[in-house]
């Protein structure tokens, strides 16, 4: 069945046009003539019955239909372009990944793995965005995400499937000079101490108290806030205050002594990490990786 697709080279120049809202500086991009990327968007226009801008004192501006559709030509002309230089990349041979991951999962524990993914599978490449939320898959052009949430979250992330990799064990952790006598404290004598707040997690404080059943104090949702996991270690570390946060995700901390326990009650876990894909058939070189991830959080 023939597709109804315009041409590649309208859609480039209207998405260049878009960009700078204006012709000019769209042609200077494409090494084109004015005239011949005005030429590419009439057509465009005319294909799909829309106008995509309107005239203006100072040039054209989008219209609400070429401000939506700019969107979407964008990011299919940017996947395009990442995948066609993939294959010029590889020469058909294996394949990338395009991975969502939390922020400090990835940077703690997933990159430090990488050289061990190299050795198994040379061929694959993992290309790494940050992404804290769920997201549509069709929308962003990820082949998969590692995601940090609890079963139900993931379970109503529409349209995708999951395998669970790890349990996340968090645990308060502070600099040794914030104890007294350097011994770990217990959860109601944590309440006095200063507490480090995780943006993603507004709640996370005032539940863990509760979980230790101890009334969660005043100030359970006050303190220093912070959008990422190693920030909040590097400031426990500083001994700016207590840090609820993942074990596997502060290793090089505690190794150097740097983080010990504020508590002395176990991890306590409700939420894993998972691998998200789209509830489709895996891609050969999307399976690999799933299967070499799942190598990984069984060690």
């Amino acid at each position: 069945m023939r597709r109804t697709l315009p041409s590649t080279q309208a859609l480039a120049c209207f998405e260049a046009a878009a960009r700078h809202e204006s012709y000019t500086r769209a042609a200077q991009e494409l090494f084109l003539t004015q005239s011949a990327v005005s030429r590419q968007i009439m057509a465009l226009e005319e294909f799909l019955g829309v106008a995509l801008f309107r005239r203006t004192r100072h040039g054209v501006a989008l219209t609400p239909a070429g401000t939506h559709y700019a969107r979407q030509v964008g990011r299919w002309l940017e996947g395009l372009e990442r995948d066609t230089l993939d294959v010029m990349a590889h020469q058909g041979q294996g394949g990338s990944i395009h991975l969502a991951a939390v922020p400090t999962f990835a940077t703690r524990w997933l990159i430090p793995r990488l050289p061990r993914l190299a050795e198994r599978h040379p061929d694959i490449v993992v290309h790494i965005e940050t992404r804290v939320r769920p997201f549509l898959f069709a929308d962003e052009g990820f082949d998969a995400a590692l995601y940090a949430g609890t079963p139900e979250q993931v379970g109503n992330w529409p349209g995708t499937q999951s395998q669970w990799l790890l349990q996340e064990d968090v645990v308060p952790v502070c600099s040794p000079a914030l104890l007294p006598g350097g011994r770990p404290l217990a959860p109601d004598a944590l309440a006095a101490l200063p507490l480090l707040q995780q943006t993603t997690r507004p709640l996370a404080w005032r539940q863990w108290f509760e979980a230790m059943g101890v009334h969660a104090p005043q100030h359970a949702l006050d303190g220093p806030r912070y959008e990422l996991f190693s920030m909040s270690a590097v400031a426990a570390a500083h001994g700016l205050g207590v840090a609820l946060v993942p074990l596997m995700l502060i290793e090089p901390e505690r190794q150097r002594g740097e983080l010990v326990p504020a508590c002395d009650r176990p991890p306590r876990g409700e939420r894993g990490y998972y691998l998200v894909t789209p509830a489709q058939p895996q891609p050969p070189v999307v399976a690999a990786f799933a299967a070499w991830l799942q190598d990984m959080a069984a060690t």
